[in-house]
């Protein structure tokens, strides 16, 4: 299973940014996603995260200026991020928890991780 992110990049304070981020390498029957970011000298902290049954949830922080969406026919997850702050410069790593079925209905599940992608807003 590999995750592919990309969509950073540098904004001004105020601007608009979207982030994508992919998965591959099998026939995946369920993903439940996320957004994490981790700042310099900071800890990772969970932005905003879809489950595969399509409910949504938000870090306090970006409540109202970032959304997350996916499109289940191509395995990718996505964050729009509006009204950026500078406060929101950090590398954003994708995640996701997937569950698929080898060959006798065997269920398989494994969290894998985006290579993270910088976003840089300047003040």
């Amino acid at each position: 299973v590999q995750l592919q992110a990309s969509g950073g990049g540098l904004v001004q304070a105020g601007g608009s940014l979207r982030l994508s981020c992919a998965a591959s390498g099998v026939r995946f029957s369920r993903i439940d996603w996320a957004w994490y970011r981790q700042a310099p000298g900071k800890e990772r902290e969970l932005v905003a995260a879809i489950s595969g049954d399509g409910n949504t949830d938000y870090a306090n922080s970006v409540k109202g200026r970032f959304t997350i969406a996916r499109d289940s026919a191509k395995n990718t997850v996505y964050l729009q991020m509006n009204s950026l702050k500078f406060e929101d410069s950090a590398k954003y790593y994708c995640n996701a928890n997937v569950l698929w079925y080898s060959e006798g209905g065997i269920p398989n599940a494994l969290k894998a991780w985006g290579q993270g992608t910088p976003v840089t807003v300047s003040s």
